[in-house]
């Protein structure tokens, strides 16, 4: 992923040995597990776009047992990070460079039970949004299930003060990203041939939205 991602945008804290530590993934790990627990197959295979430091991949797959992960992301420091958090879990695979907004990388992971994208919708452009859901949606085998968490405008609306600043400062330094609206975002899922499952609302003014892959 070659675009640079304001400052504020991914706050992490360096720990021990490779580890970096996001506040914002120790603050929704719990909740995005729930959800999962919801709403995750109980087996299978699942592969986590843009897996950032490592935490969460390695919180579900502990707590999922009957997955077998695979985190990606496009940083060198970040991968390293992600194979400290999960050294020692035998479901999850090795991180490797995947750029979720690169067209045809579904060809090459295909057949997942599960994919998870966090946070990231709000820090790429709207034509990199259309392809990583395209993407995540061919990469599903069927029945396979396709989880987006994040902030979203709410049918064209900002509904949080802290959002509509965190929202202009992304588009100050980049006019190109900034929030996604949540209807928008299903109108793509539901074009790329999934059918919405659930729509969550989320801690902290977030929100999930869940497809699915048809059953053939």
């Amino acid at each position: 992923m070659s675009r640079a991602f304001p400052p504020q945008a991914s706050v992490v804290e360096r720990g021990e040995g490779a580890r970096l530590t996001a506040p914002a993934a120790s603050r929704n790990a719990q909740a995005l597990g729930d959800l999962l627990a919801e709403v995750a197959p109980a087996r299978g295979r699942a592969l986590e776009l843009a897996s950032g430091t490592g935490q969460h991949v390695a919180d579900w797959a502990a707590r999922f047992p009957g997955l077998f992960w695979q985190p990606t992301e496009p940083d060198a420091e970040r991968r390293a990070s992600i194979d400290a958090w999960t050294d020692g879990l035998e479901n999850v695979a090795p991180a490797i460079a995947l750029d979720a907004v690169r067209p045809g990388w579904a060809a090459d992971h295909a057949g997942q039970d599960l994919v998870v994208l966090v946070n990231l919708l709000h820090l790429i452009s709207a034509p990199e949004t259309e392809t990583l859901i395209a993407e995540a949606a061919r990469a599903l085998a069927p029945a396979g299930r396709f989880v987006i968490y994040g902030p979203f405008l709410r049918a064209g609306e900002l509904t949080s003060e802290g959002d509509a600043r965190f929202d202009a400062t992304l588009r100050a330094q980049d006019p190109e990203i900034g929030y996604k609206d949540d209807f928008d975002v299903m109108d793509l899922m539901q074009g790329a041939g999934l059918e919405m499952v659930l729509v969550v609302e989320m801690p902290a003014n977030n929100l999930a939205l869940v497809a699915e892959r048809p059953a053939i």
